[in-house]
């Protein structure tokens, strides 16, 4: 019975939320080593961070990221869990269909908490007079729309949209049809087993797909007014870096999403197992002349 239980439309914004919480520093780590146009290494910064700022710096920006799972998340999870309902995901390409489109709805509903959690997280590694000093998420987007005009709020939504998009693909795609493969076969069962190894291999995934667009994302979002051209300014301007400027930060990305990820989808599958609902079969014609 506990297998044919579904999700709740908002499962996937709290599971994603109670991640953000374990995963918020390696998430800023990784904010940090992409918006550097230096060569320090994970091993270089961190010690920097805490000799600077104190170990607590490693939470700058937790509301704008609770923020952001609370917009981003609980639309990508929600799209896809109602649209399930409703589109067939028997097949591969179905889940792929549908997981493009909750990524597309997340992303563009998710830029702005998303914008200031990158500002938030970036502000360590500046110089005292030139950072941003938000309180927190609500006032990061107040003074935004204040300062920088309403539309600044979706800076860099082009690449946050695109990278939504292969994120959920990677992610809830990837993520149910492992799910489906694994337990066809008679060694695993609806269990936290299960939901580890699928998720493991989801985070793999969606890390390897989404961190081109993530490091171009974090470099718009960051930038000031007029600092780039667009979007190809940005590519340009990664691109000084060779190929590998594109995956700048794949470790500590990787480190913090497949965490993320298992941490997700574990909380997720416990809240359908145990909060979740049973669907109601659709009344026939027969039955309902009845």
């Amino acid at each position: 019975m506990t297998s044919k239980k579904q999700s709740r439309w908002y499962f996937g914004g709290l599971a994603s939320a109670g991640a953000a919480c374990c995963t918020h520093p390696l998430d800023l780590i990784k904010v940090t080593l992409q918006t550097q146009q230096g060569k320090l290494s994970v091993l270089q910064l961190v010690p920097k961070i805490i000799r600077e700022q104190g170990v607590l710096a490693f939470y700058n920006g937790l509301s704008a990221s609770m923020l952001r799972q609370l917009t981003y998340s609980t639309t990508r999870f929600g799209v896809y869990e109602v649209g399930k309902q409703h589109i067939s995901t028997d097949t591969f390409l179905g889940k792929i269909a549908l997981a493009g489109m909750a990524g597309l709805a997340g992303g563009i509903i998710g830029t702005p908490a998303d914008m200031v959690n990158v500002r938030m997280q970036n502000d360590v590694k500046l110089p005292v007079e030139q950072r941003r000093n938000y309180k927190n998420a609500i006032d990061g987007l107040y003074k935004v729309y204040r300062q920088e005009g309403f539309t600044r709020l979706f800076s860099g939504a082009t690449t946050a949209t695109g990278r939504g998009i292969m994120m959920t693909i990677g992610q809830i795609a990837i993520y149910d049809q492992t799910k489906v493969y694994l337990l066809s076969t008679p060694y695993f069962k609806d269990n936290l087993i299960t939901h580890f190894t699928a998720s493991l291999v989801a985070g793999t995934i969606a890390t390897t797909l989404t961190q081109p667009l993530d490091v171009l994302k974090t470099r718009s979002m960051n930038a000031k007014p007029g600092e780039f051209n667009g979007l190809w300014d940005i590519v340009r301007h990664t691109a000084k870096l060779g190929p590998l400027g594109f995956f700048k930060g794949y470790i500590p990305a990787f480190v913090r999403l497949g965490p993320h990820t298992i941490i997700t989808f574990v909380f997720l599958e416990q809240l359908r197992l145990n909060f979740g609902f049973v669907p109601q079969p659709k009344p026939t014609a027969s039955s309902a002349a009845i």
